[in-house]
């Protein structure tokens, strides 16, 4: 009897194996690949597994490698950004005000608003503004990534993903060398200038090497004041995932009112916040998150076209590029109001 439900047991997981594997083998390469070139050549991690994600599109056409890019572009993917959660510290909760908090909640709303607006005014759909936007408003190419997850898609999703990846990685690397400039000829002091950087460059990386190389003082303020906006988003997505589901029609199977991969990143940043999670679970959890979504994004990258590229064009940058100077203009002139 044992001996019978253990090779039905093998053979399943020979079945699964044989399935998933190819894709999953991939994705993995990509990532590992792109991980060395980051440190090799020191570009953004995301955007290099982006290009060799790209560059193995063919693999997501064929019977043997779909399967498991899907699963990574998919479930692994939606892990990583549960486990984002983690990255909320307890650091936060001494530096929390109610006005900074209003604050840069009605930025985020203001600067997702000015998306959706644009990308009409341009003739884009309004997942493409919503997905921009929310990316420029609080962590870039994480929250491109975990609103990708919440907004229904379509045949555009995973091209407007990719493209909204890509735009705020280098939109981001640039504001890093062009915006301590600005604090600069701005005339703001080091606690103005992190308030500045932590609230309006995209990634996290990036707004540590832009507020540190202005100063400590600056580099602590701007990293919570990033720390801020990212904790933005777990509100944002259930607040997205609620709206969406309301929005579904009756003759459709609705979506789960709040899907797993959401609670379990609302329940990490909850426990991480009240400093409930052990340190030593903090570390590997992070890292865990990290390989996950670069996997993820690598497969995203796997499963675009180069037509589907296309078809997002200039526009689309355009956009972005309104969006992060939006931002960055109503950052700048609450600073001088406040002053």
């Amino acid at each position: 009897m044992s001996n019978g439900l253990l090779s039905v047991a093998h053979t399943r997981a020979q079945s699964w194996f044989g399935r998933f594997a190819p894709g999953i083998f991939a994705c993995v390469t990509a990532a590992c690949a792109a991980q060395f070139l980051g440190q090799a050549l020191d570009i953004p991690v995301m955007l290099a597994a982006l290009v060799l994600g790209f560059a193995l599109s063919a693999l997501g056409n064929q019977d043997a490698g779909r399967p498991g890019i899907d699963l990574v572009g998919g479930t692994v993917l939606r892990t990583g950004v549960a486990l984002l959660g983690v990255r909320i510290s307890a650091d936060l909760l001494t530096f929390v005000e109610v006005d900074l908090v209003l604050s840069l909640t009605a930025m985020v709303l203001l600067t997702i608003a000015f998306g959706l607006v644009g990308a009409k005014v341009l003739g884009r759909g309004w997942r493409l503004g919503l997905l921009t936007g929310g990316a420029v408003a609080i962590c870039g190419a994480s929250a491109a990534i975990a609103l990708s997850s919440v907004i229904p898609r379509n045949e555009h999703s995973d091209s407007n993903l990719i493209f909204t990846v890509i735009s705020v990685t280098v939109l981001s690397t640039i504001a890093m060398i062009a915006y301590p400039l600005l604090s600069l000829v701005a005339g703001l002091d080091q606690r103005e200038a992190g308030i500045l950087l932590g609230a309006t460059v995209h990634n996290v990386a990036q707004v540590v090497g832009a507020s540190f190389s202005v100063s400590p003082d600056a580099g602590v303020v701007a990293t919570l004041i990033k720390m801020m906006r990212v904790a933005l988003l777990a509100p944002l997505l259930v607040c997205l995932s609620l709206m969406f589901r309301a929005r579904t029609s009756d003759g459709v199977q609705q979506p789960p009112l709040l899907p797993s991969f959401l609670v379990g990143f609302a329940a990490l940043s909850t426990i991480s916040a009240l400093d409930l999670l052990p340190s030593a679970l903090r570390g590997p959890l992070g890292l865990a998150s990290d390989w996950a979504l670069l996997c993820g994004i690598a497969a995203a990258g796997m499963k675009a076209s180069a037509a589907g590229l296309r078809e997002v064009g200039a526009s689309a940058f355009t956009l972005i590029v309104a969006e992060s100077v939006f931002i960055a203009t109503v950052v700048l002139c609450a600073l001088k109001l406040m002053s």
